[in-house]
């Protein structure tokens, strides 16, 4: 019989933590609502940033991700689906000046793949990043992820549901679910990111 680490077992019993409500989320699909997402993030310091890709499930399989990027600032979330919609030139240019930025921090979570994928399918190099994940170890070599981060400072749990990371981010329209999940996966670096400053 096998036990879940201690760690675990104390998350399960924590509070769920809240997350974002729809009304806070954007789904960029044209210039305009590109231009208002510009003015918005390029007002702030530092932004929360994770992106979504469509999983391989096949052996050999590789991704053409990434199919979705969020951008979150304190009190709004950006969801820029890639490659679909009549304002794609204008994201992508909304992307790229905001991403590469050296006056904007962007932090988030296993930023790694992220990095490389909008490096090599948008050409789009970020400068400024904090990966919390690796940020945040204390005295471990072990990367903190976003569960045990919300634990942490917000003494709440987070509900990453397995079904909705793994389902298709490459369809639209995108359901409520995957919309909030995205959301959310994006503003709680923010939010753990703001409140660690505080604590150092």
């Amino acid at each position: 019989m096998t036990t879940a680490p201690v760690s675990e077992v104390i998350e399960e019993v924590l509070p769920p933590y809240e997350g974002i409500t729809a009304a806070s989320v954007r789904v960029v699909r044209f210039a305009a609502e590109a231009q208002q997402a510009l003015a918005v993030l390029m007002a702030t310091d530092v932004i929360g940033f994770d992106t979504e890709s469509k999983p391989t499930f096949n052996k050999g399989e590789l991704s053409d991700g990434p199919h979705l990027i969020q951008l979150a600032a304190d009190d709004v979330v950006f969801l820029f689906p890639v490659g679909r919609f009549v304002g794609q030139l204008a994201s992508l240019a909304v992307l790229r000046t905001v991403l590469e930025s050296p006056r904007i921090l962007k932090v988030g979570f296993g930023l790694s793949d992220d990095l490389k994928r909008l490096a090599k399918k948008l050409g789009i190099d970020l400068v400024q990043v904090v990966d919390l994940s690796r940020a945040l170890r204390q005295d471990s070599r072990n990367d903190v992820g976003a569960k045990s981060a919300v634990a942490r400072f917000f003494g709440q749990r987070l509900r990453k549901s397995k079904k909705t990371s793994t389902s298709n981010w490459a369809q639209f329209p995108l359901t409520e679910r995957q919309i909030l999940y995205a959301a959310d996966d994006a503003q709680v670096a923010l939010r753990i990111y703001r409140l660690w400053q505080k604590s150092v």
